[in-house]
């Protein structure tokens, strides 16, 4: 799946989230930070009937960072120029307070349109204060270089079926494509054709999976020309042959594991 701007905590249970060749583990300790839209492959790794797992995600708002960043002086660490946009941190006493009191206005429902916004930004300033929050802080930045970026990084995402060319798209973001090409595998850990196929590859799985598409026609959809070029790659991602992958994936959700654990890749 895409995972965009957000900020997991677990409560129970522990996840593998796979982004290009790095990984990601987070549980009780520990929250999973993304700060732009990336293709993962994520699997829960600690689970049980007894003790599922509990997570709650919360997007984030670009325009409340932007919003919290000019209004107040938040000192952070100069951001590492090849740190990702995903990063995993310590669950602090204060930041998991934050995320109670978010849920417990679920009691007092007349609070929420007042107290939401006020938590949330706390959320946000806990995050900037902390080391893994540079890399959030340098994209929400105007004219910052993660910040161009970014806007490169959204636009495939929300063009990915288009031909992608990537003169246009640095002029786009205002860089050089070398700058551009540097900046984008820093935050992705992909190049941006990588990326495109990573987000081709995953919409076509979800067509053929949710929508019943066949193999050519979940391709051409996503962007693909040669349905034969798609199935290779296909292959090459997901380790079977697209039919085989989607079969295999809807035997699995439909029949529980016996120990009752749920490692199912989503």
């Amino acid at each position: 799946m895409t995972y965009e701007p957000s900020v997991a905590l677990v409560v129970q249970g522990r996840k593998r989230v796979d982004l290009g060749r790095a990984t990601f583990i987070y549980g009780e300790s520990r929250f999973l930070l993304t700060s732009v839209d990336l293709p993962v492959t994520s699997q829960v790794i600690e689970a049980s009937e007894e003790y599922p797992y509990l997570c709650l995600r919360l997007k984030l708002e670009m325009p409340m960072v932007r919003e919290l960043l000019s209004r107040e002086e938040i000192p952070v660490a100069a951001v590492q120029p090849d740190s990702p946009a995903m990063v995993t941190g310590e669950t602090t006493v204060e930041f998991l307070n934050a995320f109670c009191r978010l849920i417990d206005l679920l009691n007092t429902p007349q609070d929420i349109p007042f107290l939401c916004g006020l938590i949330e930004r706390e959320i946000i300033y806990r995050i900037l204060r902390s080391a893994e929050g540079q890399r959030l802080r340098a994209i929400a930045t105007l004219g910052d270089q993660s910040h161009r970026t970014a806007k490169a990084i959204a636009w495939i995402r929300a063009n990915y079926a288009k031909e992608l060319r990537l003169e246009h798209l640095a002029q786009m973001a205002g860089m050089g494509v070398s700058t551009l090409h540097h900046h984008f595998r820093a935050l992705t850990a992909l190049s941006p054709l990588q990326y495109q196929k990573q987000l081709r590859l995953h919409a076509a799985r979800g067509r053929m999976l949710m929508d019943g598409l066949d193999a050519a026609s979940a391709a051409f959809e996503v962007g693909y020309e040669s349905a034969s070029q798609f199935n290779r790659e296909y292959r090459r991602f997901f380790g079977q042959p697209p039919m085989r992958d989607v079969r295999t994936l809807r035997s699995s959700n439909a029949q529980p594991s016996e120990s009752g654990s749920n490692q199912n890749a989503i």
